[in-house]
Protein backbone atom coordinates (compact mmCIF):
# COMPACT_ATOMS: atom_id res chain seq x y z
CA UNK A 1 0.00 0.00 0.00
CA UNK A 2 1.61 3.38 -1.02
CA UNK A 3 1.65 5.87 1.92
CA UNK A 4 0.50 9.27 1.82
CA UNK A 5 1.14 12.73 2.85
CA UNK A 6 -1.05 12.26 5.61
CA UNK A 7 1.17 9.34 7.12
CA UNK A 8 3.30 12.47 7.84
CA UNK A 9 3.19 14.36 11.39
CA UNK A 10 0.17 16.77 11.86
CA UNK A 11 3.08 19.67 12.31
CA UNK A 12 5.71 18.72 9.63
CA UNK A 13 2.65 17.98 7.30
CA UNK A 14 1.45 21.48 7.83
CA UNK A 15 5.24 23.26 7.55
CA UNK A 16 6.30 20.99 3.82
CA UNK A 17 2.49 22.15 2.37
CA UNK A 18 2.71 25.74 3.50
CA UNK A 19 6.62 25.24 2.39
CA UNK A 20 5.92 24.10 -1.07
CA UNK A 21 2.72 26.53 -1.46
CA UNK A 22 4.28 29.76 -0.42
CA UNK A 23 7.43 29.91 -1.52
CA UNK A 24 8.82 29.39 -4.99
CA UNK A 25 11.27 26.25 -3.92
CA UNK A 26 14.40 25.66 -6.08
CA UNK A 27 15.89 23.06 -4.24
CA UNK A 28 15.72 20.31 -1.33
CA UNK A 29 18.06 18.45 0.84
CA UNK A 30 17.37 16.30 3.66
CA UNK A 31 20.07 15.57 6.49
CA UNK A 32 19.06 12.44 7.71
CA UNK A 33 20.71 12.13 10.96
CA UNK A 34 19.79 15.67 11.74
CA UNK A 35 16.43 14.71 10.26
CA UNK A 36 16.37 18.44 8.92
CA UNK A 37 15.69 19.20 5.44
CA UNK A 38 16.87 22.34 3.83
CA UNK A 39 14.66 23.98 0.97
CA UNK A 40 16.69 26.44 -1.32
CA UNK A 41 13.91 29.47 -2.19
CA UNK A 42 14.43 32.21 -3.93
CA UNK A 43 14.56 34.75 -1.03
CA UNK A 44 17.22 32.10 1.24
CA UNK A 45 17.42 29.51 2.57
CA UNK A 46 14.45 27.74 4.49
CA UNK A 47 14.67 24.82 7.43
CA UNK A 48 12.21 22.11 8.48
CA UNK A 49 13.29 20.36 11.56
CA UNK A 50 11.24 16.77 11.32
CA UNK A 51 9.25 15.14 13.78
CA UNK A 52 9.03 11.71 13.29
CA UNK A 53 6.17 9.57 14.10
CA UNK A 54 7.56 5.88 13.05
CA UNK A 55 10.87 4.62 12.91
CA UNK A 56 13.69 7.61 11.41
CA UNK A 57 14.37 5.52 8.16
CA UNK A 58 10.45 5.40 7.26
CA UNK A 59 9.32 8.70 8.04
CA UNK A 60 12.43 9.72 5.55
CA UNK A 61 11.02 7.63 3.04
CA UNK A 62 7.28 8.97 3.87
CA UNK A 63 8.98 12.85 3.52
CA UNK A 64 10.66 11.42 0.17
CA UNK A 65 7.06 10.32 -0.92
CA UNK A 66 5.26 13.53 0.17
CA UNK A 67 8.41 15.81 -2.39
CA UNK A 68 7.80 12.95 -5.19
CA UNK A 69 4.06 13.73 -5.10
CA UNK A 70 4.71 17.66 -5.39
CA UNK A 71 7.22 17.67 -7.72
CA UNK A 72 7.02 14.87 -9.91
CA UNK A 73 3.09 14.07 -9.34
CA UNK A 74 4.70 10.85 -8.38
CA UNK A 75 3.73 9.84 -4.62
CA UNK A 76 6.02 6.32 -5.12
CA UNK A 77 9.32 9.26 -4.56
CA UNK A 78 11.81 8.99 -6.79
CA UNK A 79 10.81 6.82 -10.41
CA UNK A 80 12.88 3.55 -10.70
CA UNK A 81 13.41 4.81 -14.18
CA UNK A 82 15.17 7.45 -13.19
CA UNK A 83 17.63 4.89 -11.15
CA UNK A 84 18.55 3.20 -14.06
CA UNK A 85 19.29 5.70 -16.42
CA UNK A 86 20.49 8.29 -13.74
CA UNK A 87 24.32 7.35 -14.81
CA UNK A 88 23.81 6.64 -18.59
CA UNK A 89 23.02 10.33 -19.37
CA UNK A 90 19.78 9.64 -20.62
CA UNK A 91 17.45 11.70 -18.02
CA UNK A 92 14.97 13.55 -20.19
CA UNK A 93 15.55 17.57 -19.97
CA UNK A 94 11.99 17.46 -18.97
CA UNK A 95 10.96 19.02 -15.67
CA UNK A 96 15.12 18.51 -14.60
CA UNK A 97 14.18 21.53 -12.29
CA UNK A 98 11.98 18.77 -10.74
CA UNK A 99 14.59 16.31 -9.95
CA UNK A 100 15.96 18.76 -7.28
CA UNK A 101 12.68 18.98 -5.29
CA UNK A 102 12.64 15.26 -4.35
CA UNK A 103 15.15 15.87 -1.52
CA UNK A 104 16.67 12.33 -3.45
CA UNK A 105 20.96 12.34 -4.00
CA UNK A 106 20.65 10.17 -6.91
CA UNK A 107 18.07 12.89 -8.36
CA UNK A 108 21.22 15.49 -8.01
CA UNK A 109 23.03 12.77 -10.00
CA UNK A 110 20.71 12.20 -12.69
CA UNK A 111 20.73 16.01 -12.90
CA UNK A 112 24.19 16.45 -13.51
CA UNK A 113 24.66 13.93 -16.30
CA UNK A 114 21.76 15.79 -18.07
CA UNK A 115 22.62 17.15 -21.27
CA UNK A 116 20.29 19.97 -21.17
CA UNK A 117 21.68 20.79 -17.36
CA UNK A 118 21.81 24.69 -17.49
CA UNK A 119 24.03 27.39 -15.42
CA UNK A 120 21.22 27.71 -12.81
CA UNK A 121 20.44 24.70 -12.44
CA UNK A 122 23.93 23.27 -11.94
CA UNK A 123 23.93 26.01 -9.05
CA UNK A 124 21.09 24.65 -7.27
CA UNK A 125 22.64 20.96 -7.68
CA UNK A 126 25.56 22.19 -5.98
CA UNK A 127 23.97 23.49 -3.06
CA UNK A 128 22.27 19.95 -2.92
CA UNK A 129 25.43 17.91 -3.04
CA UNK A 130 28.87 19.31 -3.16
CA UNK A 131 30.85 17.09 -4.26
CA UNK A 132 33.58 16.25 -6.65
CA UNK A 133 32.21 13.47 -8.41
CA UNK A 134 29.27 16.48 -9.04
CA UNK A 135 31.69 18.91 -10.28
CA UNK A 136 33.50 16.54 -12.95
CA UNK A 137 30.05 15.48 -14.10
CA UNK A 138 28.75 19.29 -14.41
CA UNK A 139 31.53 20.88 -15.56
CA UNK A 140 31.49 18.39 -18.79
CA UNK A 141 28.71 20.51 -19.61
CA UNK A 142 29.31 23.93 -21.72
CA UNK A 143 26.68 25.59 -20.47
CA UNK A 144 28.04 25.60 -16.81
CA UNK A 145 32.13 25.65 -18.14
CA UNK A 146 30.94 29.09 -19.78
CA UNK A 147 28.75 29.96 -16.87
CA UNK A 148 29.16 31.42 -13.36
CA UNK A 149 29.61 27.64 -11.84
CA UNK A 150 32.36 27.09 -14.38
CA UNK A 151 34.70 28.83 -11.90
CA UNK A 152 33.08 27.56 -8.37
CA UNK A 153 33.15 24.27 -9.58
CA UNK A 154 37.03 24.20 -10.99
CA UNK A 155 38.10 26.18 -7.36
CA UNK A 156 36.72 23.73 -5.66
CA UNK A 157 38.00 20.71 -7.56
CA UNK A 158 41.45 22.20 -7.56
CA UNK A 159 41.58 23.23 -3.59
CA UNK A 160 40.48 19.23 -3.02
CA UNK A 161 42.66 17.76 -5.69
CA UNK A 162 44.99 16.15 -3.08
CA UNK A 163 42.29 14.14 -1.22
CA UNK A 164 41.42 12.90 -4.15
CA UNK A 165 42.13 8.87 -4.60
CA UNK A 166 41.65 7.57 -8.06
CA UNK A 167 44.54 8.71 -10.75
CA UNK A 168 41.84 8.19 -13.42
CA UNK A 169 39.71 10.92 -11.35
CA UNK A 170 42.16 13.00 -10.82
CA UNK A 171 43.69 13.23 -14.37
CA UNK A 172 39.97 14.03 -16.02
CA UNK A 173 39.90 16.63 -13.26
CA UNK A 174 42.98 18.37 -14.41
CA UNK A 175 41.41 17.96 -18.17
CA UNK A 176 37.93 19.18 -17.37
CA UNK A 177 39.98 22.72 -15.58
CA UNK A 178 42.44 23.27 -18.94
CA UNK A 179 39.48 22.30 -21.25
CA UNK A 180 37.07 24.93 -19.93
CA UNK A 181 40.16 27.23 -19.23
CA UNK A 182 39.25 27.60 -15.84
CA UNK A 183 42.50 28.71 -13.51
CA UNK A 184 44.40 31.23 -13.78
CA UNK A 185 48.16 31.90 -14.79
CA UNK A 186 49.17 31.31 -11.73
CA UNK A 187 47.31 28.05 -10.71
CA UNK A 188 47.83 26.51 -14.00
CA UNK A 189 51.39 27.17 -13.18
CA UNK A 190 50.97 25.10 -10.12
CA UNK A 191 49.47 22.47 -11.94
CA UNK A 192 52.22 22.39 -14.12
CA UNK A 193 54.74 22.36 -11.54
CA UNK A 194 53.16 19.40 -9.54
CA UNK A 195 52.54 17.37 -12.73
CA UNK A 196 56.50 16.61 -12.56
CA UNK A 197 56.11 14.58 -9.57
CA UNK A 198 52.64 13.09 -10.82
CA UNK A 199 52.83 12.39 -14.62
CA UNK A 200 49.37 11.71 -15.04
CA UNK A 201 48.33 15.58 -15.00
CA UNK A 202 50.45 16.45 -18.28
CA UNK A 203 47.49 14.76 -20.05
CA UNK A 204 45.50 17.69 -20.02
CA UNK A 205 48.38 19.96 -20.54
CA UNK A 206 49.06 18.12 -24.05
CA UNK A 207 45.25 17.75 -24.89
CA UNK A 208 44.59 21.50 -24.56
CA UNK A 209 47.78 23.62 -24.16
CA UNK A 210 49.85 21.94 -26.69
CA UNK A 211 50.72 24.67 -28.64
CA UNK A 212 51.90 26.93 -25.12
CA UNK A 213 53.10 24.69 -22.47
CA UNK A 214 54.82 26.81 -19.93
CA UNK A 215 58.30 25.81 -21.58
CA UNK A 216 60.87 24.03 -19.21
CA UNK A 217 62.96 22.87 -22.51
CA UNK A 218 65.22 25.48 -25.12
CA UNK A 219 65.04 24.90 -28.71
CA UNK A 220 66.90 21.96 -29.80
CA UNK A 221 70.44 22.88 -30.72
CA UNK A 222 69.61 22.91 -34.42
CA UNK A 223 66.34 25.03 -34.86
CA UNK A 224 67.67 28.01 -36.11
CA UNK A 225 69.18 26.21 -39.38
CA UNK A 226 66.32 24.16 -39.88
CA UNK A 227 64.13 27.30 -39.83
CA UNK A 228 66.32 28.96 -42.61
CA UNK A 229 66.25 25.62 -45.03
CA UNK A 230 62.09 25.03 -44.10
CA UNK A 231 61.13 28.72 -44.33
CA UNK A 232 60.54 28.53 -47.54
CA UNK A 233 58.48 25.37 -47.23
CA UNK A 234 56.53 26.67 -44.36
CA UNK A 235 55.78 30.30 -45.88
CA UNK A 236 53.84 27.82 -49.18
CA UNK A 237 51.79 25.92 -46.03
CA UNK A 238 53.75 22.73 -46.15
CA UNK A 239 52.08 21.12 -42.71
CA UNK A 240 54.40 18.55 -42.38
CA UNK A 241 57.87 21.01 -42.85
CA UNK A 242 55.75 23.09 -40.22
CA UNK A 243 54.56 20.64 -37.56
CA UNK A 244 58.48 19.33 -37.61
CA UNK A 245 59.92 22.52 -37.11
CA UNK A 246 57.39 23.10 -34.48
CA UNK A 247 58.78 20.08 -32.56
CA UNK A 248 62.25 21.30 -32.92
CA UNK A 249 60.94 24.46 -31.13
CA UNK A 250 61.22 25.15 -27.16
CA UNK A 251 57.36 24.25 -27.33
CA UNK A 252 58.11 21.36 -29.36
CA UNK A 253 61.05 19.81 -27.27
CA UNK A 254 58.88 20.41 -23.90
CA UNK A 255 55.99 18.97 -25.73
CA UNK A 256 57.87 15.56 -26.21
CA UNK A 257 60.07 15.79 -22.84
CA UNK A 258 56.50 15.73 -21.53
CA UNK A 259 55.34 13.13 -23.59
CA UNK A 260 57.94 10.91 -22.54
CA UNK A 261 57.36 11.43 -19.03
CA UNK A 262 54.02 10.40 -18.94
CA UNK A 263 54.63 6.70 -20.61
CA UNK A 264 57.57 6.21 -18.56
CA UNK A 265 55.40 6.22 -15.83
CA UNK A 266 51.68 5.77 -16.18
CA UNK A 267 49.33 4.81 -14.01
CA UNK A 268 46.42 3.18 -15.02
CA UNK A 269 45.68 2.29 -18.88
CA UNK A 270 43.31 5.12 -19.15
CA UNK A 271 46.20 7.56 -18.75
CA UNK A 272 48.34 5.37 -21.46
CA UNK A 273 45.09 5.59 -23.91
CA UNK A 274 44.67 9.60 -23.27
CA UNK A 275 48.32 9.95 -23.56
CA UNK A 276 48.28 8.47 -27.49
CA UNK A 277 44.94 10.14 -27.96
CA UNK A 278 46.63 13.45 -27.55
CA UNK A 279 49.97 12.05 -29.56
CA UNK A 280 47.41 12.10 -32.27
CA UNK A 281 45.61 14.96 -31.94
CA UNK A 282 48.71 16.76 -31.89
CA UNK A 283 49.72 15.57 -35.43
CA UNK A 284 45.93 16.51 -36.78
CA UNK A 285 46.78 19.50 -39.24
CA UNK A 286 49.26 16.97 -41.33
CA UNK A 287 46.14 14.71 -42.51
CA UNK A 288 47.53 11.34 -40.96
CA UNK A 289 49.42 10.40 -43.90
CA UNK A 290 49.53 6.07 -42.41
CA UNK A 291 46.32 4.75 -41.64
CA UNK A 292 47.19 1.65 -40.05
CA UNK A 293 47.14 2.07 -35.81
CA UNK A 294 49.20 -1.16 -35.19
CA UNK A 295 52.52 -0.86 -33.74
CA UNK A 296 55.14 -2.43 -35.74
CA UNK A 297 52.75 -1.54 -38.84
CA UNK A 298 52.71 2.01 -38.56
CA UNK A 299 56.67 1.93 -37.37
CA UNK A 300 56.94 -0.46 -40.80
CA UNK A 301 55.22 2.27 -42.80
CA UNK A 302 56.74 5.35 -41.61
CA UNK A 303 60.40 3.97 -42.35
CA UNK A 304 59.46 2.88 -46.00
CA UNK A 305 57.31 6.07 -46.70
CA UNK A 306 60.47 8.24 -45.08
CA UNK A 307 62.56 6.29 -47.68
CA UNK A 308 60.39 6.44 -50.59
CA UNK A 309 59.79 3.04 -50.79
CA UNK A 310 55.54 3.69 -50.41
CA UNK A 311 54.21 6.83 -52.25
CA UNK A 312 53.81 9.96 -50.12
CA UNK A 313 51.58 12.83 -50.08
CA UNK A 314 53.31 15.61 -51.98
CA UNK A 315 53.95 18.21 -49.15
CA UNK A 316 55.60 15.18 -47.24
CA UNK A 317 57.50 14.33 -50.86
CA UNK A 318 58.61 18.57 -50.92
CA UNK A 319 59.79 18.07 -47.27
CA UNK A 320 62.06 15.50 -47.69
CA UNK A 321 63.75 16.51 -50.81
CA UNK A 322 64.34 19.51 -49.08
CA UNK A 323 65.69 18.33 -45.74
CA UNK A 324 67.33 15.16 -46.48
CA UNK A 325 69.79 15.37 -43.41
CA UNK A 326 66.38 15.20 -41.42
CA UNK A 327 64.66 11.92 -42.30
CA UNK A 328 65.29 9.81 -39.47
CA UNK A 329 63.78 12.63 -37.29
CA UNK A 330 60.84 12.69 -40.18
CA UNK A 331 60.47 9.24 -39.52
CA UNK A 332 60.13 9.21 -35.99
CA UNK A 333 57.60 12.38 -36.74
CA UNK A 334 55.09 10.05 -39.08
CA UNK A 335 55.47 7.43 -36.62
CA UNK A 336 54.16 9.59 -33.38
CA UNK A 337 50.94 10.97 -35.67
CA UNK A 338 50.18 7.38 -36.57
CA UNK A 339 49.46 6.65 -33.03
CA UNK A 340 45.73 6.63 -31.28
CA UNK A 341 44.58 5.11 -28.49
CA UNK A 342 43.29 1.63 -30.46
CA UNK A 343 47.57 1.10 -30.89
CA UNK A 344 47.64 -0.19 -27.06
CA UNK A 345 44.86 -2.16 -27.23
CA UNK A 346 46.94 -5.58 -27.92
CA UNK A 347 48.79 -4.75 -24.39
CA UNK A 348 45.78 -3.34 -22.72
CA UNK A 349 41.99 -4.46 -23.62
CA UNK A 350 42.25 -7.05 -21.15
CA UNK A 351 44.92 -6.08 -18.86
CA UNK A 352 43.79 -4.80 -15.39
CA UNK A 353 47.10 -3.77 -14.09
CA UNK A 354 47.99 -0.95 -13.01
CA UNK A 355 51.55 1.02 -11.34
CA UNK A 356 54.28 -0.60 -12.05
CA UNK A 357 53.30 -3.83 -13.11
CA UNK A 358 50.91 -2.80 -16.01
CA UNK A 359 54.72 -0.57 -16.98
CA UNK A 360 56.03 -3.82 -17.32
CA UNK A 361 53.65 -5.43 -19.59
CA UNK A 362 53.18 -2.46 -21.93
CA UNK A 363 57.22 -2.35 -22.38
CA UNK A 364 57.11 -3.33 -26.03
CA UNK A 365 54.60 -0.89 -26.91
CA UNK A 366 56.45 2.19 -24.81
CA UNK A 367 59.70 1.20 -26.04
CA UNK A 368 59.81 2.34 -30.07
CA UNK A 369 57.39 5.61 -28.94
CA UNK A 370 60.40 6.27 -26.29
CA UNK A 371 62.86 6.14 -28.96
CA UNK A 372 60.85 7.97 -32.16
CA UNK A 373 60.52 10.91 -29.22
CA UNK A 374 64.14 11.25 -28.09
CA UNK A 375 65.06 11.29 -32.34
CA UNK A 376 63.18 14.35 -32.38
CA UNK A 377 65.08 15.52 -29.27
CA UNK A 378 68.57 14.83 -30.46
CA UNK A 379 70.18 17.46 -33.30
CA UNK A 380 71.07 16.44 -36.64
CA UNK A 381 75.22 17.07 -36.56
CA UNK A 382 76.67 18.77 -39.24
Amino acid sequence: MTIGASELSSEDSLRLNVLMMANPVQAVRIDEGAMTLYALTENGEAKIQLHPNCRADQYIVRVKEFLGGHALGSPGGYPVYLQRWTRMGQTSDKNLEALLLLGEPEAVVALAHAPGLTDELARRAWWCQPTMEIARWMLEKEDVIQGQMGKVLADFLIEHLPFEESPDARMHTIRLILYGKLADEATTAKLWRQAKGVPYYFIGFLEFMPESLPSDQPARADFDEAKKLLGPLIEAGNAYAERFLSLLSANGQTWLKTVSEVLTRPSTSLVVYALLDAVSRYFHAMGYPIQTEALEDLFAQAGAMSRGEIEAPPDLQALLAAAPQYRQGIEAMLALSSLTGKTADPWLLRNTAVGALMRRKIEPLASPINMAVQILRAPVNG
